[in-house]
């Protein structure tokens, strides 16, 4: 995979193997990669972070987003290809949109049940409140115009996940801006 200088997004619910899938890209070979966890973003504030699923979090989740927007665009204006591994949303979207890089968008697609059970498993400091979870399944699940974005991986191991997420950047079928 040679995709140097553009970004791809990442995303879907909580549960559907992103930061498992952005660790195996970002070790192929090819182009330098660089692996931007979303989570760590949000975890650099120390004193008065907001959990970013709360409606009063809105001010705080934009400039997240948009910091971790630039940082992208800095690794990609380096030469690498860059992975953005979290929630970003269409809500999310206009942070990235005028970027000089290209930008792939993809939309890993679980059904909301395995979703719950895997955050559940997971322990640790983790999301696990099913409504959450469900909620933003939903609104990952009605993307309108976006929806050619989706990747149904239901039925995908994660190296299949991995060889889906890898043909679809390639066919250039995911992206943004041209």
């Amino acid at each position: 995979m040679n995709q140097a200088k553009d970004i791809l997004i990442l995303t879907g619910t909580p549960g559907a193997g992103k930061t498992t899938t952005a660790k195996a890209l970002a070790a192929t070979s090819g182009s330098p990669k660089v692996h931007l966890h979303c989570d760590d973003f949000w975890h650099f504030i120390k004193h008065g972070a907001i959990p970013p699923f709360l409606e009063s979090a809105h001010k705080q989740n934009e400039t997240v987003v948009k910091v971790l927007a630039q940082a992208a665009e800095g690794y990609a204006k380096g030469g690498y290809f860059v992975i953005v591994d979290g929630i970003v949303g269409p809500w999310f979207l206009d942070a990235f949109i005028g970027l000089s890089a290209r930008l792939h968008y993809i939309v890993l697609q679980i059904d909301v049940d395995s979703a719950i059970a895997r955050c559940q498993a997971r322990g640790g400091d983790t999301l696990t409140d099913a409504q959450v979870i469900a909620s933003l399944h939903r609104q990952l699940s009605s993307l309108g115009a976006l929806n050619k974005h989706v990747l149904d991986i239901r039925s995908l191991s994660p190296e299949l996940t991995l060889a889906a997420v890898v043909a679809a950047v390639e066919s250039e079928k995911f992206l943004l801006n041209a």
